[in-house]
């Protein structure tokens, strides 16, 4: 199939591309933020934002190309990807035409994206040798003004299908492909065998396992109301999946493609179990900590991995969303959603030993160390 060709030569062929200067390591942290349209750059030291990187419409997931010299940008309802250069903090190039773009990861060779379009029920393939090559031309950078609206209910919730039309955009996009997968998907990992791409639907309660080999769903593993986003453990045989509705987190066997265990996350004392609404998750290098963000019970969780018990609860901002840890593993930051903030973790003390304001509603963190 042309896709699974693109898909092989992607690689290859993405190092031919025009790529602006490296600039690795500098400490810079960045912070989407929903309602100011923008990345936010803050000193990794002092905290304080030094830039503001204005966007298309709705930024959230953040993400470096594997060169870790630029950061793809999904702006939901801008219908883009955006590039921001790190070495300038210029945003350089932007992928446009994609359908509300939720979450994305890259192949493990950084030529091909895998993105949930949620409105469209379907996983994207775009092969970016493919897409760069092939764009009539470069677009415009125009960007969005801040938002002067509170988070609606329906933002907070992620309710994305309310713009549902017939069929997707993808014949307009050169070297997108697609496969349909259950309604508002969201969660997408790439595994780093480079065989498989785990997608959940939010509606459907599935985790779908993709084959890339075949371009089909290898297998459906029901999990949790609301499933969200991953974590594979550093050894590859576990997938760990938050369940935002059902306060839990589902333990995936990698090899049999079955839920193996069920992690329920019990309300911090003072919170019903209705406010535990887990969404980000990340893993220690070691595989032995997960880290949970509880959403609008306003705490992480630390889960023993091998024990699968909660070890600790840390209060952050209001609804944690997403949690993200720098290279060493020293210090875990956590985007607050509701409280405009971030909120810096002492990893050893497991400890909040910071909290900082970062425009409004943000959503995802990366650290340039």
């Amino acid at each position: 199939m042309n896709w699974l060709r693109n898909l092989m030569l992607g690689g290859v062929l993405a190092l031919a591309m025009v790529v602006p200067a490296a600039a690795k390591e500098t400490g810079l942290v960045f912070v989407s933020s929903e309602k100011d349209n923008a990345v936010h750059v803050l000193d990794g030291k002092t905290l304080e934002v030094v830039k503001r990187i204005g966007t298309a419409a709705r930024p959230r997931h953040l993400q470096f190309d594997p060169a870790r010299t630029r950061i793809f940008v999904a702006c939901g309802d801008g219908d883009a990807i955006d590039i921001i250069d790190i070495a300038t903090l210029q945003l350089t190039d932007r992928i446009t035409g994609i359908d509300d773009p939720e979450l994305f990861d890259f192949s493990a060779d950084g030529g091909t994206l895998f993105i949930s379009l949620e409105d469209d029920a379907k996983l994207g393939i775009l092969d970016l040798a493919t897409y760069f090559r092939e764009r009539e031309s470069k677009p415009d950078l125009d960007v969005a003004e801040p938002s002067d609206e509170p988070l609606s209910e329906e933002e907070d919730e992620e309710e994305g299908n309310e713009n549902e039309e017939e069929g997707g955009e993808e014949a307009g996009v050169a070297g997108l492909t697609t496969i349909e997968v259950g309604a508002e998907p969201e969660g997408i990992l790439a595994n780093p065998d480079g065989r498989t791409v785990y997608v959940s639907s939010e509606v459907a309660n599935l985790v779908h396992v993709v084959d890339l080999a075949s371009g089909s769903i290898r297998a459906n593993i029901l999990v949790g109301q609301r499933p969200r986003r991953f974590a594979l453990t550093p050894d590859g045989r576990e997938l760990w999946v938050s369940n935002e509705l059902a306060a839990s987190v589902s333990i995936i066997d990698v090899a049999s493609n079955t839920v193996s265990a069920t992690l329920r996350l019990e309300p911090p004392r003072g919170l019903r179990v209705e406010d535990v609404t887990p969404v980000g998750i990340t893993m220690t290098a070691d595989g032995r900590t997960a880290v949970i963000a509880m959403g609008r019970a306003n705490h992480v969780a630390f889960v023993d991995v091998a024990a699968r018990q909660v070890a600790d609860l840390v209060l952050v901002g209001n609804r944690a969303w997403n949690a993200t840890l720098n290279r060493d593993g020293s210090l875990l930051y956590v985007a607050n959603g509701l409280s405009d903030d971030m909120t810096v973790i002492d990893m050893e003390r497991r400890r909040a030993v910071r909290s900082v304001p970062v425009g409004r509603v943000p959503h995802t963190v990366l650290i340039d160390d």
